[in-house]
């Protein structure tokens, strides 16, 4: 039965390879950062972004590369993974910035400055993160279904320019509406997604490459699915033989001398 169901089924069904694990935890890592560095406005030769744009992208870049090679259902996991991180962080930083200071201690401000969010923020950056990551790995899956696994390139670039539109035209409408000026906030959306799509344009080299050598790998795992039934099976050989020889061992000396 077990190896039946490892031939047909695929026996990464068992268990999350390394590689998942690890664009997993650099995702939820990048959604925190950029969470804290959203607070900075930089100014690049004359454009006013935020500092989130240095690390935000990445976790676009990581969507794709998921979405791609283990397909939708695992990209919309580690899209939940991340807003559940994401939210626990903030719950973690509302908590220290609520917990009196020391005596000596005279950062408070300056703490409260970084860590600290207007709920309406907050809500439009939950909103738009979710949003703008579930259309990414949509249409970075439909179009991967509709032109047979080709054109990795253009599937990258256009959800990107699909997730990365949708999360500007959320959050700043959310974040900012009534209190910046509708033709600056029509900049600050253009501008961000622009900026963020040509991130990925840029990157997209080390993205090809990063989804080849996931790829090469998983096809590896998946070509010799014989030593992962083995493994199983020793591991259900090592636990009946010891627990024959417990049995044997009680009921023959019952006293344990």
């Amino acid at each position: 039965m077990l190896e039946h169901h490892v031939k047909n089924k695929n026996y990464e069904s068992f268990f999350f390879p390394a590689l998942f694990l690890i664009m997993g935890v650099v995702f939820c890592v990048c959604l925190i950062c950029s969470n804290l560095l959203e607070v900075k406005m930089i100014s690049l030769g004359g454009i006013t972004a935020t500092a989130g744009l240095i690390v935000f992208p990445i976790s676009y870049i990581i969507n794709d590369c998921i979405a791609e090679v283990w397909g939708y259902r695992k990209a919309r996991l580690i899209i939940w993974l991340g807003f559940l991180m994401n939210l626990m962080a903030i719950i973690f930083m509302q908590i220290a910035i609520i917990l009196p200071s020391a005596l000596f201690w005279d950062g408070q401000k300056s703490f409260e400055t970084v860590f600290s969010s207007t709920p309406r923020i907050l809500l439009a950056s939950f909103i738009a993160f979710l949003v703008g990551s579930f259309l990414n790995a949509y249409v970075m899956s439909k179009m991967k279904i509709s032109s047979k696994g080709k054109h990795f390139s253009l599937r990258a670039i256009t959800s990107t320019v699909v997730g990365e539109s949708a999360d500007s035209l959320l959050f700043f409408p959310i974040a900012f509406g009534g209190v910046v000026p509708v033709n600056e906030l029509l900049i600050l959306i253009v501008t961000q997604a622009c900026l963020k799509t040509a991130y990925e344009i840029v990157i997209l080299p080390v993205t090809i490459r990063v989804v080849r050598f996931v790829k090469k790998d998983r096809r590896q795992r998946c070509l010799r699915p014989e030593s992962f039934i083995q493994h199983i099976q020793d591991k259900r050989t090592t636990i009946i033989n010891t627990t024959y020889y417990e049995i044997r061992d009680i009921t023959t000396d019952p006293a344990g001398t």
